[in-house]
């Protein structure tokens, strides 16, 4: 389905959002239909050959362990997390072109080979989210701990690493050791900034009920333990998603939700910023059924799926939470699930990145999974 023209306007509110402080900066919306990328497995565009030869000979590359899961995109390219669930990902964050024409894209892992060595501290262990902020930095969610389907083996501690999205630059680590246990199970990571200009990191911990929060201007951080009533009809394994939202007086909020959870909470970031939510957490209502947050627009608007299914709906906050303001914009091919919506400002649409991930997930996906972002 394609997204109609009825919400461009609330893409390019959050455009000029978006841009902040770039507002110099050529905003181009192409007037051709742009296409979607695919590819299988991990696609990956090697420096040579031999290298290819040397981290297949050795383990280090396992083509049908790789799949893309979340993604931000900037200009013409997708910045993916390549989660490590399994041995041989040679490659945790890379990226791939949008106006690659060829039948397979190719993914360059991003910033460069380097930076994606395991076992070694300063690289990047286990990405398992992104978060592109509006001065064009790149938040990275860096678990540190590897092959999580089979044996969950620590390699580093956690950490947020922050990348100058245009020339792929380090320009920040936040180690979050402090901020968690050995039970810490962290999912998800938005950023935003403060109206006095402080950037914030916030980052959700499902197994320990909280959100985590960090001031990266003065270097501080805490945790925000959420009440216990968001976790009535939880299990053990939950996943905490969590997704910032944007009202029209320019304040944030974030939505937040355990997936086996029955309802749905939202907190104004600014109370996160004071270090406390008592009182402060807003029950937004029952949850139809199992829901998965994809993704927003950077506005007011949230996408979601039901667990197990391929539609995918928006809810815009400015509403209320009720199934009569959920509107299905599109549905994923036969075999495919979505994992995460994004906005492609420069072609004024949304994408969705999606993969047979269930059959992934059993290793059932033959030489790799079939991976897309799709035009939505």
């Amino acid at each position: 389905m394609i997204f109609t023209t009825k919400y461009l306007p609330v893409l390019i509110v959050a455009f000029s959002v978006f841009i902040g402080a770039s507002a110099t900066e050529e905003v181009v919306v192409e007037t051709t239909n742009p296409s979607n990328v695919k590819w299988t497995g991990g696609s990956f565009e090697w420096p040579c050959s031999a290298t290819k030869n040397m981290f297949k000979s050795s383990g280090r590359y396992i083509s049908k362990n790789v799949i893309a899961t979340r993604a931000a995109i900037y200009n013409d390219d997708a910045i993916v997390a390549l989660p490590r669930y399994r041995p041989g990902v040679p490659a945790t964050l890379a990226k791939v072109s949008l106006i690659d024409k060829g039948c397979q894209a190719g993914l360059l892992p991003f910033p460069c080979w380097s930076v994606q060595e395991e076992g070694t501290c300063s690289a990047l262990q286990n990405v398992v989210d992104l978060y592109l902020d509006p001065q064009n930095i790149l938040w990275v969610l860096d678990t540190g701990v590897v092959n999580t389907l089979e044996e969950p083996e620590r390699k580093c501690p956690p950490k947020v690493l922050a990348f100058n999205v245009y020339t792929g630059k380090l320009v920040k680590t936040v180690d979050l050791s402090g901020l968690t246990s050995p039970t810490s199970r962290l999912q998800y990571l938005v950023s935003d900034y403060s109206r006095d200009g402080r950037v914030f990191v916030y980052v959700s911990d499902a197994a320990t009920r909280a959100i985590l929060v960090y001031d990266v201007t003065s270097g501080r951080g805490y945790r925000v333990v959420l009440p216990q009533a968001i976790t009535v009809g939880c299990t053990r394994r939950d996943v905490l998603y969590l997704a910032l939202l944007r009202r029209s007086d320019g304040s944030t909020c974030l939505v937040f939700t355990y997936l086996s959870g029955s309802r749905m909470f939202s907190i104004r970031t600014v109370h996160l910023r004071n270090g406390s939510a008592n009182g402060k957490v807003h029950d937004l209502g029952v949850k139809p059924r199992k829901m998965i947050l994809l993704g927003t627009d950077n506005g007011s608007a949230l996408f979601f799926r039901y667990e197990g299914e391929a539609d995918i709906y928006r809810w815009d906050a400015a509403t209320a939470f009720d199934s009569r303001n959920f509107q299905m914009v599109y549905t994923s091919p036969e075999c495919t699930l979505a994992t995460h919506v994004v906005a492609d400002y420069r072609r004024g649409r949304m994408r969705v990145l999606e993969s047979n991930f269930p059959d992934f997930m059993h290793g059932t996906v033959g030489c790799g999974a079939n991976q897309a972002l799709s035009i939505m």
